[in-house]
């Protein structure tokens, strides 16, 4: 039997066209992909897969010398053609197969040849717009046509911030939930195959990496790498709600001005607690904004509740005779603003609060599906090197527009500690 540890055990059974297992260092990744590999060839012997990595040095380095063991395990024998990038496996003498070796770094050279299995390793230490490009290629070169043969990808890969396995395997799954029966899933730890790794591997890890890469490199999660990430209670899975608005339901709802790029997101308060349940992004202006809102919900009986960027209450770029809280007001909508805006400090701290406080209480929640935008930005943005929230990565406006209500109706309380003085 194979050596494997669990998920990799799991990953292997898995029925999907499209496998990923991301995990952290010294988890076994090349290992299992290397065993799909060998399960493919027993299966389907003769018909040759492809095994994809970020370089050549890699392929020498990493691929060469696992598969050899992989082989070994599975009860196959190994012959490496360095001049032709391939490996050659047998059953004996005979051939089940060949793997054939390209590099991702230059897409365009994966042409000129067909096979019915593949796998990319390490996928996203590339950047993910060559990321997307490789796999494009490699989807081109998945075309054998034998019975129950499903042409199908592996990833194996260590997670490096949101990039393309995120993009594929995560955020287009809960964007379209049908595409879960063609893509699958597996994450795991370095705990995962501690057996298999030096005494004080881990706590080395520990000693050389903060803590936003201990949860990549360590526990094979996705999370922020450039910096710190701005709401890292946010997660995708356990902060999720399929709630969606009921007819009549009063609507709460966080708005951000900004010319061609306005954004709102809309809550409802069940039990007490907000749910982020529809947003609207990159609207044009003040005015479109409004009509947006006063023809899917106000019209329809909702009684609404802006709680706008306190600027609104400047002349509007769009008319200078009017203020955008005006026109909102115009609108017949109820408007909850303050003379300013709250610090910023209080309105991350207000949200993270909400998403999991001290006690393990996830209050606040998202409709993932239907929220898309902030739920990227909720996981997204990160400090900037003056320590504030990053303005440069596009995820700012829908993040200021959906934290605007949490901090009003959910401000963080802060004692007060008063000392008094005694006199004789």
């Amino acid at each position: 039997m194979p050596s494997l540890n669990v998920p990799q055990a799991q990953f292997l059974a898995m029925e999907h066209k499209f496998r990923a297992y991301v995990a952290g260092f010294g988890s076994g990744k090349t290992w299992v992909g290397c065993g799909g590999l060998m399960q493919h060839f027993w299966e389907y012997p003769r018909i040759n897969a492809g095994y994809f990595a970020p370089s050549y040095p890699q392929i020498r380095d990493i691929f060469y010398p696992t598969v050899d063991e992989v082989a070994f395990d599975w009860g196959l024998t190994t012959k490496v053609n360095e001049s032709n990038k391939e490996v050659h496996l047998f059953e004996g003498r005979k051939s089940r197969g060949t793997v054939i070796c390209r590099s991702m770094e230059r897409p365009d050279t994966i042409v000129g040849f067909k096979i019915g299995k593949a796998l990319c390793d390490e996928l996203d230490v590339m950047k993910a717009d060559k990321a997307q490009q490789a796999w494009r290629k490699i989807i081109a070169r998945m075309r054998y046509k034998v019975d129950n043969l499903k042409n199908g990808v592996d990833v194996t890969t260590t997670p490096e911030g949101f990039r393309f396995v995120h993009s594929q395997f995560v955020k287009q799954l809960s964007e379209k939930p049908t595409l879960g029966a063609m893509y699958g899933l597996i994450q795991a730890s370095t705990y995962d195959n501690e057996a298999n790794l030096p005494d004080d591997y881990i706590d080395s890890l520990f000693q050389t990496y903060p803590p936003q890469l201990i949860d990549a490199y360590l526990r094979g999660q996705f999370c922020n790498l450039t910096s710190g990430s701005v709401y890292p209670n946010f997660d995708r899975k356990l902060n999720h709600s399929d709630a969606e608005i009921k007819p009549g339901e009063p609507l709460h709802i966080g708005m951000d001005f900004n010319v061609l790029r306005m954004a709102s997101v809309v809550y409802v308060i069940r039990d007490g607690n907000p749910i982020a349940v529809d947003e609207l992004v990159d609207v044009r202006d003040t005015p479109d904004m409004a009509r947006m809102i006063d023809e899917r919900w106000k019209q329809r009986g909702h009684a609404i509740t802006i709680y706008p960027d306190a600027s609104g209450q400047n002349t509007s770029s769009k008319k200078a005779s009017e203020s955008d809280i005006s026109i909102l007001k115009q609108t017949g909508f109820t408007i909850n603003v303050g003379s300013t805006n709250p610090a910023v400090k209080d309105r991350v701290l207000s949200t993270n609060a909400m998403l999991h406080n001290g006690s393990g209480e996830r209050r606040m929640k998202v409709n993932t599906r239907r929220c898309p935008k902030f739920t990227e930005g909720l996981e997204q943005q990160a400090y900037d090197e003056h320590g504030e929230p990053d303005k440069k990565s596009g995820v700012d406006h829908v993040n200021d527009a959906g934290t605007y209500p949490i901090v009003r109706l959910y401000p963080i309380v802060k004692r007060q500690t008063r000392v008094s003085s005694l006199t004789a």
